[in-house]
């Protein structure tokens, strides 16, 4: 090697460690006579000795909650929520609050970040209800639920509060729209408490709401974010379903986001959703609302719905096990008996369009056809929960709503009862967190790392996760201690896009998991592809790439790994970390690529069994609960895709 090539090697090695990939490709490309000054500069400058000098990459998980109530959500505050959005953000921080039941709660960590998300529509209402306001009780309805929630009988004010809102027969003289007084200044407290609340570089209060449509009891929500501090987020008040004032039609919703943005000069997102009890709504294929899925609608949610909330407290949409029938891991905290409001069944054929797995899958067949993919979406999970209490260890449950707190008969309570199902409490899940990969604590950098879909889901626990695809990670970089330093020079991020496949070259895969420090041990790690056969059709693989206990587990002749067993007690509500490993990182390659497939790939983290919120309330109470409530449970990780597009 001449001496002017040896410098050219040893440079762009350098600068592509340091995390300057794209300088280290100007030299590469270039001559020394016409390197722009930034790069003789770096050249002048031998490589630092820190390896974290001049990291320009984000190097912080950040975990928070996406989609919380408190008592100003009308819902929330008829099933006896009391805490408001203060109260809120006071115990993400890891302040000690009294529950709305009275009970001492704290998390037994903080929170990173918590977006407050309450109700949009009849904002306000539940104040002056619960207060026994003069104009509210002259309606019959607001006299009939006031008295109902002054008996104790809030649950069920609130569960046909949904069902009349759900079905558009909820009374016009009782809507609190945009504009009204009490509207404004409820938005006012909402946004007041975020910015007391919000402090950069500790912890980040963001301002949000949630757009609750519901079409024939069908859910359709989201929940939309703002990047924005009050002066901007005051200017327009939150778009509302109900009609005339708003629209139940998502396009509706897109339209609002575009007049915020063109008015403020600021920026907004949504999240969908969790898609499980939309009936078949959540992820359309043909038309939606009479209107057809052509390219202007892919490309306006596209640019709108840029994650999607894969798990929560009622249940996780991932997949259903109908859908994927030999992925062992897919029965998992399952809603399926209904649509929101339990007023209509979920029918085999809804499946598909519930579930993220096949929205993915079904945006790469909407991608060939119209030019746009409307479901390139990353993957957050949160709680929804309805108590102003975001709490999503299974250890330190304090439920969906406020009469779901801990207590001695709440596992065998129905949470809802129609004539077509019911679902009891204990169905309802801990999850979940949604994390965030920033390079600070702010408003601004857990915002732009949602648009770039640079975040993993979790159903409670607080795993990290790497993980970044591209065409030239070896084995041996599994063995590299800063993993993101090769990760970000190698290749592109979770939330990325690869394309293009070098001649003779699959995609490769490195994936990092580093286990909860108080939690459970990892079990094993999968990549989960999807992708768009020669014909067409859409298809699915899970693959085991990295397992703990690999010294004497090892799959069988049908590929499956064996289970990685179960340590837990449920008697005392308690496990060991005996089995699994705290910490699996590998190097994996496609061994099925085809460079003219479209596809994608996410990381999927399974941890060993631990005891399940029911199972710790049977220890505390003295319990013996019926078999079929769920004692344990496999917490995971799901990170947002790697797309690949081929040339052309």
């Amino acid at each position: 090697m001449t001496d002017r090539m040896n410098f050219f090697w040893l440079t762009t090695t350098a600068l592509a460690v340091v995390g300057l990939p794209a300088i280290a490709q100007e030299v590469t490309d270039g001559d020394l006579g016409t390197l722009s000054h930034e790069t003789l500069a770096h050249l002048a400058t031998p490589a630092p000795y820190s390896p974290y000098a001049g990291r320009n990459f984000p190097t912080r998980p950040l975990f928070g909650d996406t989609h919380l109530h408190t008592a100003i959500s009308m819902d929330a505050g008829a099933a006896g929520a009391r805490l408001g959005p203060t109260d809120a953000y006071r115990f993400a921080k890891g302040e000690e609050l009294v529950s709305n039941s009275g009970q001492p709660a704290k998390l037994s960590r903080p929170l990173d970040f918590l977006v407050v998300t309450d109700h949009s529509d009849n904002m306000g209402l539940m104040t002056k209800l619960r207060a026994g306001d003069p104009e509210i009780l002259k309606d019959p309805k607001g006299r009939e639920w006031y008295d109902m929630m002054q008996s104790g009988r809030g649950i069920d004010a609130a569960v046909e509060m949904m069902r009349l809102f759900g079905s558009g027969q909820f009374p016009q003289a009782l809507f609190s729209m945009p504009g009204k007084a009490i509207y404004s200044s409820t938005w006012e407290e909402l946004l007041d408490a975020a910015e007391e609340a919000d402090a950069p570089g500790q912890f980040s209060a963001i301002i949000g709401y949630e757009w609750t449509s519901i079409v024939d009891g069908s859910n359709l929500h989201r929940n939309v974010i703002y990047r924005d501090g009050a002066d901007l987020a005051r200017q327009m008040e939150p778009m509302v379903t109900a009609e005339p004032w708003g629209s139940s039609d998502p396009v509706e919703l897109w339209k609002w986001m575009q007049a915020y943005e063109d008015k403020t000069g600021g920026d907004v997102t949504a999240i969908t959703h969790n898609g499980n009890l939309s009936n078949g709504l959540m992820f359309p294929v043909e038309e939606q609302f009479g209107k057809p899925v052509d390219a202007e609608y892919a490309a306006t949610r596209a640019k709108w719905e840029r994650l999607y909330e894969i798990t929560q407290t009622k249940g996780t949409s991932e997949v259903h096990p109908s859908l994927a029938p030999t992925d062992e891991f897919a029965n998992f905290e399952i809603w399926d008996k209904g649509n929101l409001n339990l007023v209509a069944r979920t029918t085999p054929e809804m499946m598909e369009f519930n579930y993220a797995r096949a929205a993915l899958k079904n945006g790469l067949k909407l991608e060939t056809a119209l030019g746009v993919n409307p479901y390139k979406f990353g993957l957050v999970g949160s709680t929804d929960s309805h108590t102003a209490l975001s709490s999503s260890e299974e250890n330190n449950f304090f439920g969906k709503a406020a009469n779901g707190e801990p207590s001695a008969h709440r596992a065998e309570t129905p949470f809802m009862k129609t004539d077509i199902a019911t679902i009891y409490e204990w169905e309802i899940g801990a999850s979940g967190l949604a994390v965030v990969w920033a390079a600070e604590n702010t408003r601004e950098a857990i915002f732009d790392a949602m648009e770039r879909r640079e975040t993993y889901a979790t159903t409670g626990t607080r795993v990290t996760v790497r993980f970044f695809g591209g065409f030239d990670f070896v084995p041996e970089d599994a063995n590299n201690r800063l993993p993101a330093n090769v990760g970000y020079s190698k290749g592109v991020p979770m939330g990325g896009d690869l394309s293009a496949a070098p001649e003779g070259k699959a995609p490769t895969f490195l994936v990092a998991a580093l286990k909860d420090p108080i939690g459970a041990n990892i079990d094993r790690v999968q990549i989960v592809k999807g992708w768009l056969d020669a014909d067409g059709n859409t298809q699915e693989q899970v693959y085991d790439v990295a397992w703990g206990d690999a010294d004497s587990r090892q799959p069988g002749e049908d590929g499956k790994l064996p289970s990685v067993g179960s340590t837990v007690d449920v008697a005392n509500a308690t496990w060991t970390n005996t089995i699994g490993d705290p910490e699996l990182i590998t190097v994996w390659t496609d061994p099925d690529f085809d460079p003219a497939l479209k596809a994608f790939y996410y990381a999927r983290v399974i941890e060993i069994p631990t005891p399940r919120w029911t199972a710790y309330d049977a220890k505390y109470y003295g319990l013996t609960l019926p078999d079929e409530v769920r004692m344990t449970i496999t917490e995971r990780a799901y990170t947002s895709p790697i797309w690949y597009t081929p040339a052309g």
